[in-house]
C-alpha cells in the first residue's frame, strides 16, 4: 500500500538567510523521504517533524511517502531504484537490517547507502492501566512461574522489538508467545483489550495513552534510566539483562554526491542544534547522535553484524 502526503514549503521570501545555502544550493527542488512505517508510526511521526525544521534550513520542498509491505523491503526497493540525485532517501530503522537478514529481499539494507543516523531511541515495555503487573519483574516472575501463559506483543516479525521480546523469553525462561503486528497502533489495541500481557515500543508511539493514563511503563531496556522518566527503572535493574539499541537515520541510492552528503549533514546539525526542535524530539525521549555519512556507514555495518549474531543466536538464522 502507497500512500502520498506532501508538504508545501513556505514561500522564498520567508526563509531565513543560510550561510548553508550560500555557499552550496541543493541541486533538487522537492526531496522525497520514504518510510515503510504507516501514518502515525515512529518513522513516520520522526519524518513529518523533521521536515518541519529542515525547510527552512535547506530551501527545499519535503513530501514523505509511505510504502507499505515486505515488513519495508518495499520501501527499501522504492528508494534503491531512485537516482542518486539527492532527490529521495530512506528512513532507516534496525528493521531494514532484520528485514535483509530474514527475508533476503532482492534489495537489501546493504542496497542503500547510509547518509546520516540521527537519533538513538530508547525502547519501553508497557502494559495496560488495569493490569496486575505493577513492574517488569512482576511480571517476569509471573512468566517464569507460569511458563507459556503470557502474550507478549511486538511489531512486524523482523522488528528490534521482537528479537528483544524472544531475548527476553530465553533470559527469563518465560516461553511467552510473541505475536507479531502490522504496526505499533495493532499493537496498542490489543495490549489495551487484554489480548497481550506486555508490548514494546518507543515513547513517540505509546505517549498519548500513556498521558491518557490508559497504559504503564514497566522498565525502559537502555543502559541507563531516561531524564524525563528518572523513576522508571531500567530491565537490567530488575533482574533482565536487556538492551536495546534502536535507530533512526536516513540512506539514500548509491552513488549520491560528497557534496550532497555534507549539505545534509550540516542541516541536520543546525537542526538538531535548533532550541524549537530540541522542545519537541525531547518530549519523544529521542537521543541525538547524529552521526555523517562515514560514521553512520560503520555504524549500520556493525548493527547488522550483530543483529545477524543475535538472529543466530535464537536459531531464526543460520
Amino acid at each position: 500500500m502507497l500512500t502520498r502526503r506532501s508538504f508545501a514549503a513556505a514561500s522564498a521570501a520567508a526563509l531565513v538567510p543560510s550561510p548553508l545555502l550560500a555557499q552550496s544550493r541543493y541541486p533538487v527542488p522537492t526531496v522525497t523521504l520514504v518510510t515503510h512505517s504507516s501514518p502515525g508510526g515512529g518513522s513516520d511521526v520522526f519524518l513529518r517533524e523533521l521536515i518541519k525544521h529542515l525547510h527552512p534550513v535547506m530551501g527545499v520542498n519535503f513530501a514523505v511517502e509511505n510504502v507499505r509491505g515486505g515488513s519495508g523491503a518495499t520501501a527499501v526497493a522504492r528508494v534503491a531504484r531512485a537516482r542518486p540525485d539527492g532527490s529521495m532517501f530512506y528512513a532507516t530503522t534496525p528493521t531494514y537490517i532484520q528485514t535483509t537478514l530474514l527475508s533476503r529481499p532482492e534489495f537489501g539494507y546493504d542496497a542503500l547507502d547510509p547518509l546520516a543516523i540521527v537519533f538513538l531511541d530508547p525502547e519501553v515495555i508497557y502494559t495496560r492501566t488495569e493490569s496486575p503487573f505493577r513492574t517488569l519483574a512482576d511480571a517476569v516472575a509471573h512468566a517464569r512461574a507460569n511458563p507459556g501463559r503470557q502474550k507478549w506483543g511486538a511489531a512486524n516479525p523482523a522488528s528490534l522489538e521482537r528479537i528483544a521480546f524472544e531475548r527476553m523469553n530465553r533470559l527469563t525462561g518465560a516461553r511467552a508467545a510473541v505475536v507479531s503486528h502490522e504496526g505499533g497502533g495493532d499493537l496498542m489495541i490489543n495490549v489495551l483489550n487484554g489480548t497481550l500481557d506486555l508490548g514494546i515500543g518507543e515513547i513517540q508511539e505509546i505517549r498519548s495513552q500513556l498521558e491518557a493514563g490508559r497504559i504503564r511503563l514497566l522498565a525502559v531496556v537502555t543502559e541507563a534510566r531516561l531524564p524525563d522518566f528518572p523513576d522508571l527503572a531500567t530491565a537490567r535493574e530488575q533482574g533482565v539483562d536487556l538492551v536495546v539499541t534502536k535507530f533512526r537515520g536516513l540512506a539514500g541510492p548509491k552513488g549520491i554526491p560528497d557534496e550532497v552528503a555534507a549539505i545534509w549533514h550540516e542541516a541536520l546539525r543546525r537542526v538538531l542544534e535548533s532550541p524549537a526542535y530540541k522542545a519537541q524530539y525531547a518530549k519523544e525521549s529521542l537521543v541525538p547522535s547524529l552521526m555523517a555519512r562515514d560514521e553512520a556507514r560503520r555504524f549500520t555495518t556493525a548493527f547488522a553484524a550483530e543483529v545477524e549474531r543475535d538472529l543466530r543466536e535464537l536459531g531464526v538464522v543460520r
